[in-house]
């Protein structure tokens, strides 16, 4: 009798639908007694080509199955429970009572359900929010026409400005736009008042020249004090707001509205303002500015009417991330940070200022605290964010959901490894290496250098949608990931170590970390490419002009900045001249040191490039002019332009269409024969 044995097929690698297919996890919000807490779940329609959100409730004691709290909305975010845990408050576009919204309304739900009830009708809209702490009202944020007065007003300019006929935008300011949109026209960011029971709103800024930071940094540029007589926030204190400059701290009275400077001072840059639970501390993040404007954002500790201190030993060398929060003793603070390609949630006792990790990653992508109880969002290389939940800094962690464990384990994810080589400046440098579902080293592997945006920023431990490595990794290439010079999470002087030298450490990085890639046994020495988007697409359009042709076989250059006198038509263009150590009507040699297109003669490697119409911190004619540079010199080229995505791409077929559009130019470039360099033209 012969027996025989069922091969099962082989489960597949990551696609590009399965990242649309996972639901996506916001940042958890817990109930005061931490016994449940709310989230909003992101689901996408490849078929629609749209995302749509909802509220999700569950314990956590991980008894009870995850519940969906919302079904009516489209885009329903930002969930907050009340103080008395009686109601969850949060914001969304409805229609309800023969109404729709124009723009995003606060709404109210009980935790066990029901319908939903408009709370807020404030024309301009709602942008963030918190709860006033007797849940009676709430403290938000709008753009507002800031000559206005009264609720009644701003509602008739914006009835008459949604019918205006004229689609021009005129304007005086510095800053009128940010990242993919316009500043509102004529309209700033104040916080306002909303009293629950009766409906009514008094903006705490009105007949004032204060206002939020523009780039709209949600609540966490705000708090209320615990008695609610105070409201602390954030603000540019010079006579014309530009993206970057420093921000101060200031103190309002809400019924008398006495403004308060706590900190103002030139060479400090404040954030992130939270009271401590007795109301006599507000914890910020504060950034040296003055001295290097790279420095990092450092916690800190201010007493109004004594001052403030920084906190933390000397020792501390990273960059402390919004939000901060309290322990439930008051004598520490919680704040997430990044280190070495992974972002930790950390504890720093403000006495001692001793600081530890509590919560190690992966990538801490949001947390809550309740008493002792500890919410946190995470995820990891391997998989999407989870949610998890400790009773105490010191329990285990407890997972409280399985949105995608289902999708997870019916696909093949190849290993992910941390490796270490010699740098430019001889410094020890990282790089992430994912490799294929079913690597065998035995074979020769093509080679794909994924370079991180940034510069201030960094690849690691993290679960991405938009490079996803295993996506990119699935037809068999070694993906690696280099944190170059300049990368956050490895302390001040590597941050700063590029400044007014941009592009040559970082292309030393990437360089030394191929050299490292081609001296492996499993290594195809003829399939290596590299490839990057913003800073990391700056980067490939550099290595085009500086890197031996024939080194790579292909780049891909996904809204990389090519032409840096072209790029002060971005948005940034007040910080740009601060990275380059030069402004280009004073230093013209400097600048075109540090710009791609000064190397146009040199460049030969075939290149896609990808760009987005509505992106504004590295504006399309970058992707264009770098393009038609390569055309016009017979070099191999392909363009890839969405009128409708900004810096990033996220509409589901738009990334469905970028990513086969990614792997095929790769892919078509290495089975095609090795191409002479082209003879340079002279004369």
């Amino acid at each position: 009798m012969s027996t025989t044995t069922r091969k099962h097929p082989a489960k597949p690698p990551l696609s590009v639908e399965d990242l649309w297919a996972f639901e996506r996890i916001g940042a958890p919000s817990l109930s005061p007694d931490g016994a449940s807490l709310v989230c909003s779940v992101t689901r996408s329609s490849m078929e629609d080509n749209k995302n749509s959100s909802s509220l999700w409730l569950m314990a956590t004691d991980g008894r009870a199955v995850p519940r969906r709290l919302t079904a009516c909305g489209d885009k329903d975010g930002q969930p907050v429970w009340s103080p008395t845990g009686e109601r969850i408050a949060f914001l969304a576009k409805r229609e309800q009572e023969g109404r729709r919204d124009e723009t995003p309304q606060l709404y109210l739900i009980a935790p066990d359900g029901g319908e939903a009830q408009r709370a807020s009708d404030f024309a301009p809209g709602i942008e963030s929010f918190k709860w006033l702490p007797d849940g009676r009202g709430i403290l938000f944020s709008a753009w507002v026409w800031p000559e206005l007065k009264g609720a009644a007003a701003q509602a008739r300019r914006f009835k008459e400005f949604e019918e205006r006929k004229e689609s021009g935008y005129a304007t005086s300011e510095a800053y009128y736009r940010y990242w993919d949109h316009n500043i509102p026209m004529g309209r700033v960011l104040h916080l306002l008042l909303l009293d629950l029971a009766s409906g009514q709103v008094r903006d705490l800024f009105e007949g004032t020249e204060l206002e939020l930071p523009r780039d709209n940094g949600g609540a966490s540029v705000y708090d209320i004090s615990p008695d609610g007589r105070r409201v602390a926030f954030v603000f540019d204190p010079a006579a014309e707001p530009r993206l970057g400059n420093r921000l101060a701290l200031g103190e309002l009275e809400v019924r008398g509205r006495r403004l308060s400077r706590l900190v103002d001072e030139p060479a400090w840059d404040i954030g992130a303002p939270c009271y401590r639970g007795d109301g006599r501390a507000l914890a910020i993040t504060a950034a040296h500015v003055g001295k290097h404007h790279t420095a990092l954002a450092q916690p800190a500790l201010v007493e109004p009417g004594l001052g403030w201190k920084r906190l933390g030993g000397r020792g501390w060398d990273l960059e402390v991330d919004a939000p901060l929060r309290w322990s439930a003793a008051g004598d520490a603070l919680l704040f997430a940070a990044e280190q070495r390609g992974r972002r930790h949630l950390w504890r720093l006792d403000v006495a001692s200022g001793a600081c530890r990790v509590v919560h190690e990653g992966g990538w801490v992508q949001g947390f809550d605290l309740a008493g002792e109880l500890l919410a946190l969002g995470c995820d990891s290389a391997r998989h999407p964010v989870r949610l998890l939940a400790r009773h105490g800094l010191e329990a285990e962690p407890l997972r409280l959901d399985r949105f995608n464990d289902e999708l997870l384990a019916q696909r093949r994810l190849g290993d992910v490894r941390e490796q270490l080589f010699t740098g430019a400046l001889g410094e020890p440098v990282q790089m992430w290496l994912t490799f294929p579902p079913g690597f065998d080293a035995r074979r020769r592997h093509g080679l794909l250098q994924v370079i991180h945006g940034g510069p201030f920023a960094a690849a690691g431990d993290t679960f991405s949608y938009r490079w996803n490595p295993h996506v990119l990794a699935a037809r068999g290439h070694v993906v690696a990931q280099v944190n170059y010079h300049g990368s956050s999470g490895f302390g001040f002087a590597f941050r700063d170590s590029i400044m007014g030298r941009q592009g040559q450490l970082e292309s030393q990085d990437i360089e030394a970390a191929s050299d490292w890639l081609l001296a492996q046994p499993w290594a195809d020495q003829h399939r290596l490419s590299a490839t990057g988007g913003s800073y990391g697409g700056f980067m490939v359009a550099w290595m085009n002009g500086h890197v031996k042709p024939g080194r790579y076989r292909a780049y891909v250059c996904h809204a990389g900045v090519f032409d840096r006198i072209a790029t002060f038509s971005a948005d940034s263009y007040p910080q740009r001249p601060k990275d380059l150590k030069a402004l280009y009507w004073q230093d013209m040699p400097k600048v075109l040191a540090q710009s791609p297109h000064a190397a146009a003669a040199a460049m030969q490697t075939p290149t896609l490039v990808i760009h987005g119409a509505l992106d504004y911190r590295v504006p399309d004619c970058n992707g264009l002019a770098y393009y038609n540079t390569l055309k016009a010199r017979g070099v191999d080229a392909r363009l890839l332009w969405f009128p409708d995505e900004n810096h990033w791409v996220l509409k589901p077929r738009n990334s469905r269409l970028w990513y086969r559009e990614f792997l095929d130019w790769i892919e078509r470039h290495e089975a095609a024969p090795a191409r002479r360099p082209a003879k340079r033209k002279t004369g």
